[in-house]
């Protein structure tokens, strides 16, 4: 083929090409035109058949990782970051670097409930492998309760929570608590609130409740009304200028930075509507978005069937089923509710069962005698559920 010149292209088998990858032209008198980008026998990035060469080729790859690693911590999906590293084999090899999967976000291994798969798994172990602490928080998490290995999921847990990652000290105190895993002689309080006081210096906010309802009720810890209602005051302070920082100006409504007086509520000696973040169930604000590992908990039991007696936590954004019968505690009121800590009640009695809950005349439980620690109306050793009504 000429060009207006006269000036022929180079023949297609006279050049060097990518024989593993290789896209041709056949045009009518049997010339062969490749696509490709040629290599020089080097090695080094070669000019393609246009003249022009691949200046991917020509950055180092110190460069390259600092680009795939900017985009693993602000992907916003998967898609995001998969869908590059499948472009090429260079950047595949390079995206599955340590520096690479250590700085990735959270969105970027959030893989939903019905698109697990051993790949998924083999690329969330990878990442905690690089050292990602969200990736060994969500890795421990979906081990635990999804695939039943407590060990393993606790011990990915517990290399997040020495890195001061709050969401896991968090989880294993509820583990502890609750003793999952376990039998009820396994609970440790006191290891519970030791977990909570850390996550809750670090800021978590479930933390800060939990440890303010632990103060309260003498739970695990030597009973200090004034430092428990400090915590829980904390506790909504930190969760409505969350929201506030992170709601766009134009979108917030007056209704939910209202708030309804309770007179008959009791603050220390003070009777009286007061401020709103003085109770739980203050302002009506937006519910926090779950943690990307309880939303997988929470769709991944979603259409399983538990054991024989077993049951989730009744809060929409926590997902934690219960490892053995009795595990969790139940409302005191309507008995028609559970939770796996004070702080998942705290949370779901706010956003919706304040409305829903009722007394029931009797109710009993579902297997012999009652739970671990139900409320029965008599909390003299703190052991009961921490219930508002």
């Amino acid at each position: 083929m000429r060009t207006r010149r006269g000036v022929s292209y180079p023949k297609a088998n006279s050049m060097c090409c990518d024989k593993r990858r290789r896209y041709c032209d056949f045009s009518s008198d049997n010339t062969i035109q490749c696509r490709k980008r040629a290599k020089s026998s080097a090695g080094a990035p070669a000019a393609t058949v246009s003249g022009q060469c691949d200046f991917l080729d020509t950055l180092p790859d110190d460069i390259v990782l600092f680009i795939l690693t900017k985009l693993a911590s602000t992907a916003g999906c998967p898609a995001d970051f998969i869908g590059v590293l499948s472009t090429c084999k260079r950047l595949n090899g390079l995206g599955v670097h340590s520096l690479v999967l250590s700085k990735a976000s959270p969105r970027t291994f959030a893989v939903k409930a019905s698109n697990w798969s051993e790949s998924a798994h083999r690329f969330l172990k990878h990442c905690s492998d690089a050292g990602n602490v969200e990736a060994c928080y969500t890795l421990g998490m979906i081990r635990f309760y999804c695939l039943q290995n407590r060990g393993n999921g606790a011990s990915l847990m517990a290399k997040a929570a020495i890195n001061s990652h709050a969401p896991s000290l968090y989880s294993l105190a509820v583990i502890q608590f609750n003793g999952s895993g376990g039998s009820k002689s396994d609970k440790d309080l006191r290891a519970g609130v030791a977990l909570c006081a850390r996550a809750a210096f670090l800021g978590h906010i479930d933390a800060l409740r939990e440890l303010g309802h632990c103060l309260q009720d003498g739970y695990g810890v030597r009973r200090n009304i004034t430092e428990g209602r400090r915590f829980l005051v904390q506790a909504n302070a930190r969760e409505l200028a969350a929201v506030l920082s992170t709601t766009p100006t134009a979108s917030i409504s007056s209704n939910w930075l209202t708030w309804n007086p309770l007179p008959h509520l009791r603050y220390g000696n003070v009777v009286g509507p007061g401020c709103p973040l003085l109770s739980d169930f203050g302002c009506n604000v937006p519910p926090p978005e779950p943690h990307p590992a309880n939303r997988f908990l929470s769709d991944w039991f979603a259409g399983k069937v538990l054991g024989a007696g077993l049951r989730l936590c009744s809060h929409a954004g926590c997902g934690r089923p219960e490892t053995r019968l009795h595990e969790f505690r139940r409302c005191s009121v309507c008995g028609a509710v559970n939770y796996c800590s004070r702080a998942c009640q705290a949370l779901d009695w706010k956003m919706r069962h304040k409305a829903e809950c009722v007394q029931a005349d009797r109710w009993v439980d579902d297997g012999a005698g009652a739970g671990d620690g139900e409320h029965n109306g008599n909390n003299d050793e703190g052991d009961g559920m921490f219930v508002e009504s």
